[in-house]
């Protein structure tokens, strides 16, 4: 892959992330605020964002969204090594919930 391609790969995971975060926080605020782990402040800065702003930042060479943890135990969770799937997921995401939000 070259630069440009990788560049263009970017923008576009950033295009898709703002548009997701930002339709997920005006459905359900609480709920997007804890799936995409963002402070308030944050989400407050990602909804208020306007559609030339949004492809601005998608256009940036940095990717935006990172993984929000990085314990071993989680991924093994997630990643369906437990024996019951559907309890592994809520395991996880007790896990997670202790995490912090991202501040802005």
């Amino acid at each position: 892959m070259n630069h440009s391609q990788m560049v263009d790969e970017i923008r576009e995971i950033n295009l898709s992330y703002l548009m997701l975060a930002q339709r997920m926080l005006r459905e359900d605020r609480e709920q997007a605020m804890f799936r995409l782990g963002l402070s308030a402040e944050t989400a407050d800065l990602v909804a208020g964002l306007t559609t030339g702003q949004i492809l601005k930042i998608a256009a940036s060479n940095l990717v935006l969204c990172r993984f929000r943890f990085t314990d071993e135990l989680v991924w093994n969770l997630l990643a369906g090594h437990a024996k019951d799937a559907a309890v592994a997921a809520v395991h996880a995401s007790v896990l997670m919930t202790a995490a912090p939000a991202e501040a802005a």
